[in-house]
């Protein structure tokens, strides 16, 4: 990976990326973990063709401020810079805009892994999952 790569992600918020979804509140506007998912897509897509077949990318740290509301109905978009490179895990700048404003900025740490190995841990977790439900009805 180089420094430097840039990706984009856009969206217009629609009803279920609202804040009422989220709390008993009528609140028309972006949810915040909405917003961090558009940026991660940012990043995502910066990297995307430089991601071995074998490997996956995955979210593993984020940092941002949401600035700003974004009401139903607007557009978003966010981007995302890779910083810097430290053996398998990628730094990124991101930020996000609406029609008016910046809305949100911050960085987000993102790691490269076997995909195989990554889809073991999920499987191994599921089955142990499986066994404890299995035990309590016992």
């Amino acid at each position: 990976m180089i420094p430097g790569l840039i990706g984009k992600s856009e969206m217009i918020v629609k009803k279920e990326d609202l804040v009422s979804l989220l709390a008993d509140v009528t609140v028309n506007a972006l949810s915040t973990p909405r917003l961090i998912q558009l940026l991660e897509a940012a990043a995502v897509e910066a990297i995307r063709e430089f991601v071995p077949a074998e490997k996956i990318s995955l979210g593993a740290e984020v940092n941002i401020k949401h600035l700003s509301p974004t009401p139903l109905g607007m557009k978003v978009t966010a981007h995302a810079i890779l910083q810097r490179v430290d053996q398998n895990r990628l730094f990124f700048l991101v930020d996000a805009f609406d029609e008016i404003e910046k809305v949100a900025e911050g960085d987000h740490k993102r790691v490269i892994v076997s995909k195989g190995r990554f889809l073991q841990k999920v499987e191994k977790k599921r089955l142990e999952k499986a066994e404890i439900k299995d035990e309590t009805k016992e």
